[in-house]
């Protein structure tokens, strides 16, 4: 029985081929770790009404060095808001293309988080470690924001803060594993759930990761490493 393997390497963006006879499957790995600029990922805010004074939120996000608890030396994509919606979504997003239009995919992330919250820390509507909700998605449209009413809602289906949605599934919270207010990196992923996914006309799929808040409080999050593999399905 004939096997290849071939690995196509660009920057830090893969493509695997596996051949087994006459069936063909790719799998492209999204390898985002900062240390040299976003990797196209950007940040967005959902979840709040407009009539809150936007200086209250606190909304900021970008590229910077980890924590002091962490390796200070390195870097990654720091994000932050201050959820006084209650249910506030802090967001990435990321645009993969190079695959067959229309073709079925899955989708598994693996994520390394930068997070200073214990378990079991009180706060005000909620803990900052276990009400805030970290989850993941992958799509055939842009994951954005829409204004109704005076609210920017988010445009897809998350699921409300532990609850998962049509278009994410949850990875759990942003507690640290630790039972005080330090930084840590934790793991989460959804290796046993991957996301099944139809990549659109333009052969594209949209890649999202953020924490849906249920603590009425500030989070800052460090996202030091986001890897996402898309596996081709088999044709049947």
């Amino acid at each position: 029985m004939k096997k290849c393997i071939t690995w196509v390497s660009l920057a830090i963006t893969g493509m695997l081929f596996s051949c087994n006879d006459d069936k063909l499957n790719a799998i492209t790995i999204v390898d985002s770790a900062f240390q040299t600029g976003t990797d196209g990922w950007t940040a967005q805010f959902s979840e709040y009404s407009t009539a809150t004074d936007s200086v209250s939120l606190e909304m900021q996000a970008g590229r910077a060095r980890l924590p002091i608890g962490l390796d200070t030396t390195k870097y990654a994509f720091r994000i932050q808001g201050h959820n006084r919606s209650d249910d506030m979504f802090m967001y990435l997003k990321k645009k993969v293309t190079g695959f067959v239009p229309n073709q079925n995919y899955s989708v598994t992330f693996e994520m390394d988080l930068g997070t200073q919250y214990p378990e079991n820390s009180l706060g005000a509507g909620g803990s900052p470690g276990s009400s805030v909700y970290l989850k993941a998605g992958a799509v055939a449209t842009e994951p954005n924001r829409k204004l109704e009413d005076g609210t920017y809602h988010f445009t897809l289906d998350k699921g409300q803060q532990s609850e998962a949605g049509k278009d994410a599934v949850l990875l759990g919270n942003v507690s640290n594993g630790a039972d005080q207010e330090i930084y840590k990196l934790v793991r989460r992923s959804n290796l046993d759930k991957p996301i099944n996914i139809k990549a659109n006309a333009q052969g594209e799929i949209w890649l999202f990761v953020g924490s849906d808040s249920g603590f009425e409080g500030l989070t800052v999050l460090y996202y030091d490493h986001i890897r996402a593999t898309i596996i081709e399905q088999p044709i049947e």
